[in-house]
């Protein structure tokens, strides 16, 4: 069994009643209060340890950079995206406006109602190529799955279409090159039997 120490148990003596915290803080610790470093000391800090130092101030720099950095692009991207809501709100803005004033004249003339609709059918269209993105509804072009889907096949002897090219487009799509937001869906000709 080991002997008793100043830190075991058995020597140890229970604190008085009310002694409290400070009772208990003065009983835990041990030893005398650390000492600042004597010349000597730093003196004997081998170049190791001062690189060692070195390397590790230098990476809590590039730590602290890296946060900043990363703090920096969320603020930037967030600010990116207000804007780019910003620009395509507005941008549908007058679309809003031909809605109203169809709507205000369809009580007088009906047709105006089929008149704003075109108007507001031609606005959209801008206001989507302005943004990029192009409406692909052309019949006769040849297929391409990356910009089509197919829905149908038909005859191409019936719709003088040539084989593996696009008969009719059942849905307009929109994309600019390389990035397609909606594929257009078209039937495609193919001859019989193949």
């Amino acid at each position: 069994m080991a002997e008793p120490g100043p830190n075991t148990p058995s020597d140890r003596t229970p604190a008085a009643p009310g002694a409290g915290r400070e009772a208990a803080e003065v009983h835990a610790e041990s030893g005398p209060p650390p000492q600042a470093p004597t010349p000597a000391d730093v003196a004997a800090v081998g170049p190791t340890q001062q690189a060692l130092d070195a390397a590790e101030e230098r990476w809590r720099r590039a730590a602290a950079d890296l946060d900043n950095l990363r703090k920096r692009y969320a603020r930037e991207v967030a600010r990116e995206r207000e804007n780019e809501r910003e620009l395509v709100t507005s941008a549908f803005l007058p679309v809003l406006d031909t809605i109203d004033r169809a709507l205000e004249h369809a009580a007088a003339d009906p047709g105006s109602i089929v008149e704003g609709v075109r108007s507001l059918r031609e606005q959209a269209l801008a206001v989507v190529s302005g943004l990029g993105y192009g409406r692909e509804d052309e019949p006769g072009v040849p297929f391409d799955p990356a910009r089509h889907e197919v829905v149908g096949v038909v005859d191409a002897d019936g719709t003088g279409t040539p084989p593996g090219s696009v008969a009719s487009v059942l849905r307009p799509g929109y994309g600019a090159p390389g990035r397609q937001l909606r594929p257009a869906a078209v039937t495609v000709a193919q001859r019989q039997g193949s």
